[in-house]
């Protein structure tokens, strides 16, 4: 028996909660006080935000195992966890460039950071803002590593989550959505 298809109204939800958790995860990085600072502060900080990363798509793969819509869930975790990453290295970039400017060709706004990490990231390097430090360049460089590890180990381990939430359901002996109403941490 196939799994039921989600409703229109399902998939605009799950479309209007990817795109508010975007429009959100925006705001915090233009409101967050990213300050310079020469301690070693910054690189924890860094480092606690990638763990943060690696936390959240830990908890979202186990989230689209189990959902009802696990290819909606996928989409709503991607929606989350590409976006803090971007977001994640243009902090650095902003901090690193106030920390040390010159570190880049041209002084580092947040627009400016969020334009270079995003650039990076679709590897189309328009060559208008380039790494000039060390410092920067290593921090690029990992950007760049990471950007494939994101992409490849990200989108795989969704589609393999996605496809064991398929299998889960389609075995025998599970519930299937009925008369009673799925929780709604299992919604999609």
């Amino acid at each position: 028996m196939e799994p039921e298809a989600p409703s229109r109204r399902r998939v605009a939800l799950v479309l209007a909660r990817a795109t508010v958790t975007i429009v959100l995860l925006v705001t915090v990085y233009f409101a967050l006080p990213l300050r310079a600072r020469e301690d070693d502060g910054t690189l924890v900080l860094f480092l606690l935000g990638l763990a943060a990363l690696v936390a959240m798509v830990v908890w979202q793969l186990r989230a689209i195992t189990t959902a009802v819509h696990p290819a909606l869930r996928a989409v709503e975790a991607f929606a989350s966890a590409i976006p803090l990453f971007l977001l994640i290295f243009a902090s650095a970039y902003v901090v690193l460039d106030g920390t040390r400017p010159g570190t880049f060709t041209e002084p580092m706004s947040r627009v400016d950071a969020l334009y270079f990490t995003v650039t990076v990231f679709a590897t189309v390097g328009f060559g208008d803002i380039a790494p000039v430090s060390q410092t920067a360049r290593v921090l690029v460089t990992g950007q760049m590593v990471a950007d494939l590890l994101v992409l490849g180990l990200l989108v795989n381990a969704m589609l393999e989550a996605v496809r064991r939430g398929r299998s889960r359901r389609a075995a025998p002996g599970v519930r299937r959505p009925g008369p009673h109403p799925t929780p709604p941490d299992r919604e999609e």
